[in-house]
């Protein structure tokens, strides 16, 4: 496989097509190009993993405010950052943020180290976001392949395999080096990740107004959704949970912290149960003369691994005193700033039809 990009265009005349068409179409007042600082860029890269500029923005603004520095954002619980993550998905990305906040408080003296290794080197933060940290904060030449970057490339080069495979991810990687400017580093990272967040989409490519629509070897094919080639498919398990939704006489329910590594690790969430009997077992040990009712109607959460089929269960209690240091009453009316696994935040703000207050289902 040819390390080196099509002799069709070379690496300045790329450059200078992808500038032309950011000067005049690209991005230039996202929250994070404003006050640019590597603390600022490092927070908007983690959050942009996977997940769309339009969701981002009001969770970047947000956690500016509450965390405006890196010194903040270390001296917070986990509990305040995964509260502020809530919703954006991928909690892991909001925990290694938080512990690589804390290394370069402690071990760096608050100050970003500005090579790629040693970025990399810290909790959450890879090579692409490494480069992305270095090349937007400082205009240093620096490497990126985020996903949109890879895509793109693949395109134009009808790069065959899937980009996970470390072959072809060193392809991308080769392909990326090779384009990467040595002038303009802040405009050219933009404009190569906008590239394909705007243009080179996913589904819906808008070709005819791409500034490679004439060199793109896809195009060329009419083969522009084949690339780049998927991961190879696996069904989906399906495991099964009960959540206890155990409320007391003043409506608060009770809540249970996650493991720190794991599903949802670290958030909170309600207490789960392979089986109605151990759920059942546990009343009866921990809140004995409680209530179960009816239980509501199951429902899907997908995760990249697998499904997991949630049915709450609800129970009430008059009163239970001892809830132990890993639990908490939480009051739906007058939440606490607490981080809460997606499924158990839409039951508790009775965003799904099986609501807190609803009836339950036949």
């Amino acid at each position: 496989m040819s390390e080196m990009p099509s002799p069709v265009l070379s690496a300045v005349e790329f450059q200078r097509r992808l500038l032309a068409w950011f000067d005049v179409h690209g991005r230039h007042d996202l929250p994070w190009q404003q006050d640019r600082s590597p603390y600022r860029v490092w927070v908007s890269e983690i959050m942009l993993q996977q997940t769309q500029v339009a969701t981002v923005v009001p969770y970047f603004e947000r956690f500016m405010m509450r965390f405006p520095n890196v010194r903040a954002l270390a001296s917070a619980s986990q509990d305040e950052v995964l509260h502020l993550w809530t919703g954006l998905g991928y909690y892991a990305r909001g925990r290694n943020l938080h512990r690589a906040a804390g290394v370069i408080v402690d071990e760096l003296g608050g100050d970003f180290p500005m090579d790629s290794e040693a970025l990399a080197a810290l909790p959450g933060i890879g090579r692409s976001t490494a480069g992305a940290i270095i090349a937007q904060s400082s205009g240093e030449r620096a490497v990126i392949l985020d996903g949109n970057v890879k895509r793109s490339l693949t395109r134009l080069h009808a790069v065959e395999g899937w980009p996970g495979r470390p072959a072809v991810e060193r392809r991308l990687w080769a392909l990326a080096e090779h384009y990467t400017p040595h002038e303009r580093l802040v405009d050219y990272t933009q404009a190569i990740m906008d590239l394909g967040a705007t243009l080179c989409r996913r589904g819906t490519p808008e070709c005819g107004r791409c500034p490679f629509v004439d060199v793109c070897l896809a195009h060329a094919r009419g083969e522009e959704r084949r690339f780049p080639e998927s991961k190879p498919k696996k069904t989906l398990p399906t495991r099964t949970t009960r959540m206890l939704l155990l409320r007391d006489a003043r409506g608060r329910v009770l809540l249970e912290q996650r493991p720190a590594s794991g599903l949802w690790g670290g958030l909170w969430s309600l207490p789960q149960f392979d089986e109605f009997p151990e759920l059942q077992d546990w009343l009866d040990c921990h809140a004995p003369g409680s209530t179960i009712e009816p239980a509501y109607p199951s429902f899907i959460h997908v995760f990249s691994h697998f499904r997991l089929e949630i049915t709450p269960q609800p129970a009430r209690v008059e009163r239970l005193d001892a809830v132990g240091e890993t639990r908490r009453w939480y009051d739906p009316q007058n939440p606490d700033a607490i981080g809460l696994a997606a499924p158990v935040k839409s039951l508790l703000t009775g965003l799904l039809p099986f609501a807190l207050n609803a009836k339950p289902g036949p």
